[in-house]
């Protein structure tokens, strides 16, 4: 019955849409590219204009948005055996029955869910001025649209998350301790050996000249002036920096700038930034990788300088995800992602891979190749992937809501799917495994404090 009334309602919408298109269609056209002002006229032709597009994403259902195909029609959850080694998963992921974003700690001996954090989205976004960058939050953000993408577990027990939305830290009752919305943050989340915090970030006002960018913060035609920030441990700007005035300050801004109308508004689309904690012979402690997916690049970049010390884009295409493997080792999950010239839909050439590059030998390689195209791995956007010291592969194919986990002979230990109660398969968002040390016993201390959430 109730979606019978929201599909009535659209109707109505639409019509009432189309009975002042021709009254007001002069005047949205005036408006949107500014030949004449109509004042308040032109203004509210323009808002009555939004009003299907608006009233469309509102009575859609919002979980649909973050259903995927199902690739995989007989796997349920965790399938395959537990590790022997003591491990976490940071299991982020839409729950389709309760129509939310949901965090689980997943004890990886035995597959059991520890904790759960479940935050109220809403009451953050209340407190948020909802201008700019942030006028639809509520609409494309709000309690049914939004995945707690890209956790970051501190030491100090509490929790980081934000996509496309305020950075925010919540304590493990998942009540707010802070929230920065001072930029729109997006896709990874890393901590350095201070504490300090490193995101990508959505740079407003432009920092570009306008007269190379213009001032649209529009998505369908505003410039999006990816930058990297660094927080304090609790949520203060320390550093910020445009991506694109960096590789314009180091001679490489032809990357972006010698197409003229035909660059993209989104030529960056920086979806990783890793810190370097520690000096080597091929970087400094302070040096940050940033992953540039839409340049199908890896940069080595040092803030202290605004040098970039190393660029590669190798055999790359659309790679997300830069770990470092120790001394002189990098790792890069490969999307091997093909943007269509003819219009159709983007598609993975072949599977995914993750890729190891060796600074001293110059050397690209595949790593567990064969595993990847056995288990047919091949998610089109985002994904991640860890190789732990042990060499066992843990994976992400976000696209499918498939989590993988492999062991070092290439073998498939485990996987797990995001199937809900009612048998449809959605989104997970970036989810991280927990193996170091550090890690073990910041968890440790997390489970002890768990029953002050329960009184």
């Amino acid at each position: 019955m109730f979606k019978k009334i929201e599909i009535w309602v659209l109707y109505l919408v639409l019509l009432f849409s189309i009975l002042f298109a021709v009254g007001f269609g002069v005047l949205v056209r005036q408006e949107l590219v500014g030949s004449i002002k109509a004042g308040w006229i032109s203004k509210s032709a323009l808002t009555l204009a939004e009003i299907p597009m608006n009233m469309k994403k509102i009575l859609k259902s919002q979980s649909a948005d973050l259903e995927v195909e199902d690739r995989f029609p007989n796997l349920d959850g965790f399938n395959g055996t537990p590790n022997d080694e003591e491990l976490y998963l940071l299991l982020s992921r839409y729950d389709g029955d309760l129509e939310e974003g949901i965090l689980e700690l997943v004890d990886l001996k035995n597959f059991e869910v520890k904790h759960v954090w479940n935050p109220d989205i809403d009451a953050f976004n209340d407190l948020v001025e909802q201008v700019d960058d942030f006028k639809y939050l509520t609409r494309d953000s709000n309690e049914k649209r939004f995945t707690l993408m890209h956790p970051k577990l501190t030491s100090d027990g509490e929790l980081l998350f934000g996509w496309e939305a305020p950075l925010r830290k919540i304590d493990i009752c998942s009540d707010l301790v802070f929230q920065n919305s001072h930029y729109r943050f997006h896709h990874s989340i890393e901590t350095d050996r201070e504490g300090d915090i490193w995101v990508p970030s959505r740079l407003y006002p432009q920092t570009l000249p306008p007269k190379i960018v213009g001032r649209d913060i529009k998505d369908e035609g505003g410039f999006r002036d990816d930058g990297i920030v660094k927080l304090s441990p609790t949520g203060e700007i320390i550093f910020v920096k445009s991506v694109s005035q960096i590789l314009i300050d180091n001679d490489m801004g032809h990357f972006i700038l010698s197409n003229g109308n035909d660059v993209s508004n989104d030529p960056i689309h920086l979806n990783d930034i890793q810190p370097v904690n520690f000096d080597g012979d091929f970087w400094k402690k302070g040096d940050v990788f940033l992953s540039i997916r839409n340049l199908s690049m890896i940069i080595l970049y040092r803030p202290s300088s605004n040098k970039i010390i190393w660029m590669g884009n190798g055999p790359l295409l659309h790679q997300h995800d830069v770990d470092i493997l120790g001394e002189n080792r990098i790792s890069i999950f490969n999307n091997r992602s093909i943007n269509t010239i003819s219009g159709s839909a983007n598609f993975v050439d072949g599977q995914n891979e993750v890729v190891v590059y060796d600074f001293e030998t110059d050397v690209y390689s595949s790593y567990l190749r064969k595993s990847l195209i056995e288990n047919d791995v091949r998610t089109i956007t985002e994904g991640r992937s860890e190789i732990l010291p042990s060499g066992d592969l843990f994976i992400e194919e976000s696209n499918y809501g498939r989590t993988l986990f492999f062991n070092s002979d290439g073998s498939l230990r485990w996987s797990h799917v995001n199937r809900a109660e009612n048998g449809n398969v959605y989104r997970v968002g970036w989810s991280r495994i927990l193996y170091t040390q550090e890690d073990i016993e910041t968890v440790t201390q997390l489970l002890s404090k768990v029953g002050a959430c329960r009184e």
